[in-house]
């Protein structure tokens, strides 16, 4: 990833997103700082990206990158190839293209992301 160059002080909330994405059980706020945009990704219990996020999308399998922090929950993630991590509160995560993901329990998962956030649950 490129450096990111900081060209003002700036603050946005996610309680204000300059962006909303509302797929099935998904909750995507978008906000942008200068040429950085970040998300919010709130995904319920029995959220499952196959059954929700791929309803809008129309792809295999996801094919964004993501890069982000889990602040909430538990989410399974595996790879095309069968490889999985299970992300918890408090773990920050890497997730190359070519993946699923399922919430683990009963608590909703929230992660925050740096890289993806432009084009994750973005319909085509």
């Amino acid at each position: 990833m490129p450096a990111i160059t900081v060209k003002a002080l700036e603050s946005k909330s996610f309680n204000e997103p300059d962006e909303k994405r509302r797929p099935p059980k998904t909750e995507v706020d978008v906000v942008t700082l200068g040429d950085t945009t970040l998300g919010r990704l709130t995904f319920e219990p029995g959220w499952r990206w196959s059954e929700t996020v791929k309803t809008v999308v129309h792809t295999d399998s996801c094919q964004n990158n993501h890069l982000g922090f889990c602040a909430a929950g538990t989410l399974t993630v595996e790879m095309d190839d069968g490889t999985r991590v299970t992300l918890h509160a408090g773990d920050a995560y890497a997730i190359p293209a070519g993946h699923d993901a399922w919430v683990e329990n009963d608590e909703a998962f929230v992660g925050y992301e740096i890289l993806s956030a432009a084009t994750f649950a973005k319909p085509v």
